[in-house]
């Protein structure tokens, strides 16, 4: 059976609704061409934005529309979807109250033996090899879920950073498989973490997590809230010349920005550019402060996100144009910013070179790519066209992908 389009879905959405193009067009604004056209593939949903507003009028979830989780038909490319079941349960005894005594444990893990397989899981994690982190996180969750139970004084806070490290994993991995409800557990977890060790850095690592949440699910006020929320409770402590807080400041404002841009406000969105940039300037090159990436090439990848979101294809390529892509440490960064670029050069008429980033995406970090709505929204539209060198090599990868 052939999967659905995204632009199917917004019709079986629209008719359960009892709705007709007319009614739906009105209730997001748009023309009712604009409406047949995105029900029957002829205008891809290039932009979150978009397809966060259509849900909402809709009544459904962004899930509902993208067709996550997605699965494919090797170990290597299904992304980690087979230890999902493991870490769901993992995530349940981290978050149940007493849930340390449900785990077995043989000995007592310690602080550097977890501290040690928290940073080879969180290469795993910026590499987008999401199939071998979830081989390894269930267990850490688990090991830490015992630990975290066990210390006192002073390796509490140590303990609980790790938890928070592990459990921002598990919410990375959960979302970019469509499994949301998994993230909000994972995110949960951090913010206990946070209050267990009485940290304002740890609370701002967890908030900004919590807004990736919302970012995912389509929630845009929420995010923009918290992470107003979050900078106003940040900044008594920017007086010091702490690089985690100054890099989780920037960050913060990072994520303000796309935000503000999914909710087509280009004044607020570039406002909170601005202040991230000038906070970039001030941290180190190779930034990656609670894993946010938070550097100067981070801050422009995101330029390019929020130029994309506000409908601005042009700023989408000329800030790409400006990106030292190969600075940055991240296959996952890298991955998403050629997927942006991609989307940007479709939207400015240009599928040749669309199909040309967009293959760079999937060949730096494929599970990402294969992953990702947007994604499959380009490659489902660059394979009904001809107009490009690259043709049979975009077929193959729909094919991988399972459009058709």
């Amino acid at each position: 059976m052939t999967e659905l389009t995204t632009g199917q879905r917004v019709a079986r959405a629209r008719r359960r609704l009892g709705w007709d193009q007319v009614q739906l067009a009105a209730a997001v604004d748009r023309s009712v061409s604009w409406v047949s056209k995105i029900e029957t593939g002829r205008l891809p949903l290039d932009r979150m934005s978009v397809l966060g507003q259509l849900a909402e009028v809709l009544g459904v979830e962004v899930i509902e529309l993208t067709g996550q989780p997605y699965r494919h038909e090797t170990a290597e490319l299904d992304s980690g979807h087979s230890s999902i079941p493991g870490l769901r349960l993992a995530l349940q005894q981290a978050t149940m109250p007493g849930g340390a005594a449900l785990i077995s444990a043989a000995n007592l893990p310690t602080l550097l033996d977890l501290t040690a397989r928290v940073e080879a899981a969180e290469k795993l994690r910026q590499d987008a090899k999401f199939t071998a982190l979830g081989n390894v996180l269930p267990q850490i969750l688990r090991d830490l879920t015992v630990l975290c139970d066990a210390v006192e004084g002073d390796d509490v806070s140590r303990a609980e950073g790790l938890m928070l490290r592990a459990s921002h994993m598990a919410r990375v991995s959960s979302n970019l498989l469509g499994h949301h409800d998994l993230g909000w557990s994972a995110v949960q977890r951090e913010l206990v973490a946070a209050e267990r060790a009485d940290s304002p850095v740890l609370r701002a690592a967890a908030r900004w997590d919590l807004c990736g949440v919302w970012l995912h699910e389509g929630e845009l006020g929420a995010a923009r809230d918290m992470a107003r929320k979050a900078l106003d409770d940040l900044e008594p402590h920017m007086a010091t010349a702490d690089q985690a807080v100054r890099s989780l400041w920037g960050a913060m404002h990072l994520r303000a920005a796309v935000a503000w841009s999914r909710l087509w406000d280009r004044s607020e969105a570039e406002s909170h550019l601005a202040e991230a940039r000038q906070v970039a300037a001030g941290v180190a090159e190779n930034g990656n402060v609670f894993q946010t990436q938070f550097n100067a090439v981070n801050t422009e990848i995101h330029s390019v996100e929020v130029s994309l979101e506000l409908g601005h294809p042009r700023d989408v390529l000329s800030r790409a144009e400006l990106v030292g892509i190969e600075r940055i440490a991240s296959g996952e960064r890298q991955s998403h910013f050629w997927v942006c670029t991609a989307v940007g050069q479709m939207m400015n008429g240009k599928p040749a070179l669309a199909a040309d980033a967009i293959l760079k995406a999937d060949v730096i970090a494929p599970q990402h790519v294969r992953n990702r709505p947007i994604a499959r929204n380009l490659v489902d539209d660059l394979r009904s066209s001809d107009r490009h060198a690259h043709s049979a090599e975009i077929r193959r990868l729909a094919t991988s992908m399972k459009l058709g």
